[in-house]
């Protein structure tokens, strides 16, 4: 993983691409970690946005959620964010999505994921000729479906414009890796401990 931040001059605008049957902490914790930051002058750090082709998306254990933004209105960003659930792994029609993807790649200084959210990234080419990482239960069924993709066991993979975590709750070991990549580690260490976690 890199360790120099590469230090912003502005807040940093997020988007996180919500969809039928997304695991519910693959997004809300980053968004969590993201729109709560503040830096050390005590202002906020980024701006975090929802964004889906859908006016309201139910998540993976029925919780519905009503995006701030759908795709075709998306502003341009800083970082996107994709998450996973069944929804990610799905066989449905992802070609919006994979779209949707391709052209934040092209526009965005980075696209992320989290979970099964590199199973989008990978279907959309993304990682080609990356390292990733994928949930640990999921690891078998990607590397079947993607055996040219380097999976590698780490929590978080940087790969410069392209970053991968691993399952679940690395979502927020992504979101405090971003912090520290774009503001530097004394306002990752300060979201650390407001989060009362195990991640100082």
């Amino acid at each position: 993983m890199q360790q120099t931040p590469t230090l912003v001059p502005h807040r940093p605008r997020v988007a996180i691409l919500l969809f039928p049957d997304v695991e519910v902490l693959d997004w809300a914790g980053p968004y969590e970690v993201l729109a709560g930051a503040k830096d050390t002058a005590g202002d906020y750090c980024c701006q975090v946005i929802t964004v889906a082709q859908q006016p309201e998306v139910q998540c993976y254990g029925g919780v519905r959620v009503k995006p701030e933004i759908r795709l075709e209105l998306c502003p341009a960003l800083d970082a996107l964010i994709v998450p996973g659930g069944p929804g990610a792994r799905g066989s449905g029609n992802q070609e919006t999505l994979l779209r949707f993807i391709r052209e934040q790649q092209r526009q965005s200084e980075i696209v992320a994921s989290v979970c099964t959210g590199s199973f989008l990234l990978a279907r959309a080419g993304l990682l080609d000729g990356h390292r990733a990482t994928t949930h640990h239960q999921r690891r078998e069924l990607f590397r079947a479906e993607f055996p040219a993709i380097e999976l590698v066991e780490e929590k978080v993979v940087d790969e410069g414009s392209i970053i991968t975590a691993g399952g679940i709750s690395s979502g927020i070991d992504l979101a405090l890796y971003l912090l520290q990549r774009w503001f530097g580690p004394e306002v990752r260490r300060q979201e650390a401990r407001r989060l009362e976690g195990s991640w100082s």
